[in-house]
């Protein structure tokens, strides 16, 4: 199976939030900037980010750069 790349807006609470795979049990890592990784629990491998208070901050016209994990 390929993994997937997953992508969830939610306009209530400002959130963006990008999932690579499968969910896993995980937990945030604070980047700073309202900009969260999500790491595996068990392995630590990212997971994902989460971005908070994109509109209000007015970040969608503009791009979000992180570093997409390696296989």
């Amino acid at each position: 199976m390929k993994n997937k790349l997953h992508i969830h807006w939610d306009p209530e609470t400002d959130l963006l939030e990008v999932r690579f795979g499968k969910a896993t049990p995980s937990y945030y890592e604070d980047r700073g900037d309202d900009i969260f990784t999500r790491r595996d629990e068990k392995t630590g491998k990212i997971k994902g980010y989460a971005f908070f208070n994109v509109v209000k901050r007015n970040m969608h016209p503009h791009e979000l750069v992180v570093d997409l994990p390696q296989p």
